[in-house]
């Protein structure tokens, strides 16, 4: 009876102590298992913003004057005089070189005697005329006589005025090809001028992208001879109207206002950057983020401000280095997952890991 006494007192205590346990611990002697939330999917995102999408092409070509003229001589003829050296600057009308034309001035002396000796027959036969003894076919021809030798000696004077080799623009001698003493044929180039305060660059751009081109049009141009960070402003001053039959490159003139002051000379070798097709502040997002529903459409994974995946609709636009134009769907700011959303399903929660662009 003892025995059975004392296993009973000390099942009281283990009772008692195990109470206490769970009342200073503060839980239930029966626990029921925890509910976890469901973990974040790590995601790769991007913020919609205003991109410059612009497609552009690079070409080069040599810096030429806007305005060049070859002197040809007009006659031929022994260059007697040559007054300019190549560099030198020329004024309009200025004699810049002569050509013997002795027989030519002989031919014209000929010829205003002729003029004359026609002047003095037509004067006597109006004075015969005026008083009645010739009649009116006489003095008629003594006027087409007159008027013959007239045009005789004003051809004489122009080909003598042949001798002379003018300057025609206000510019600088590029070219001399003559010497004093040479003998020259009609039509061979003397000199070659060009007015170098406003120079040009002309390209030849593809029929493909030369449509999108306008007078006016900015364009970038650096020359190597200023250095790799110099640049030069342009503009698209005219278009061809014709394609070049073998290459079906149209040709650009640029003009480039600053050229001359910054010391830039034709023949310097230029690389002009043309935007054939305008797209600047456009919204895009990486081409591997859209993806194509059931009935065809495209579409993003948009993340809200609970971080939760949003299934958008988008309109695309173009595709430009890795990079989709979004026509609608998007605004400025909003968060798109940037990697392929064909796995994902609206509602997920994300955690953002990294940006893209």
């Amino acid at each position: 009876m003892r025995k059975w006494r004392r296993r009973a007192a000390v099942v009281g205590v283990l009772i008692v102590l195990t109470a206490g346990q769970s009342a200073c611990s503060g839980e239930p002697a029966e626990t029921q298992p925890q509910r976890t939330a469901a973990p974040s999917l790590p995601v790769q995102a991007v913020e919609i913003s205003p991109r410059d999408l612009s497609r552009s092409v690079q070409v080069s070509a040599p810096i030429e004057p806007m305005r060049s003229v070859r002197l040809a001589a007009r006659t031929d003829g022994v260059l007697t005089y040559v007054g300019v050296e190549t560099g030198d600057r020329v004024a309009p009308g200025q004699v810049i070189a002569r050509l013997d034309v002795s027989e030519q001035e002989a031919e014209l002396a000929r010829a205003e005697a002729r003029e004359e000796d026609a002047e003095l027959a037509f004067e006597r036969l109006e004075r015969l005329h005026a008083t009645g003894h010739i009649d009116v076919a006489s003095r008629d021809s003594a006027r087409a006589q007159m008027r013959i030798a007239a045009s005789e000696a004003e051809l004489w004077r122009t080909r003598v005025g042949f001798g002379e080799v003018r300057a025609t623009v206000d510019g600088v001698v590029l070219a001399r090809h003559v010497e004093p003493g040479e003998a020259v044929s009609r039509h061979a180039t003397l000199f070659e001028l060009a007015d170098l305060t406003t120079l040009v660059l002309r390209i030849g751009v593809s029929e493909l992208d030369v449509r999108e081109l306008e007078s006016g049009h900015h364009v970038d141009v650096h020359v190597d001879a200023l250095g790799p960070e110099a640049a030069l402003t342009g503009q698209v001053r005219r278009i061809f109207p014709a394609a070049e039959a073998g290459s079906r490159l149209v040709t650009v003139e640029v003009d480039l206002p600053d050229a001359a002051a910054r010391g830039v000379r034709p023949g310097f070798l230029a690389r002009a950057r043309l935007v054939v097709d305008q797209r600047s502040d456009v919204l895009a997002v990486p081409a591997a983020a859209l993806a194509e529903g059931d009935g065809g459409e495209l579409y993003v994974m948009l993340i809200n401000a609970d971080d939760r995946l949003e299934r958008r609709r988008v309109e695309p636009g173009v595709t430009r280095g890795g990079w989709q134009e979004l026509r609608s769907g998007v605004a400025p700011g909003e968060r798109v997952v940037a990697t392929n959303p064909l796995d994902l399903s609206p509602g997920t929660r994300v955690r953002i890991v990294g940006w893209a662009g």
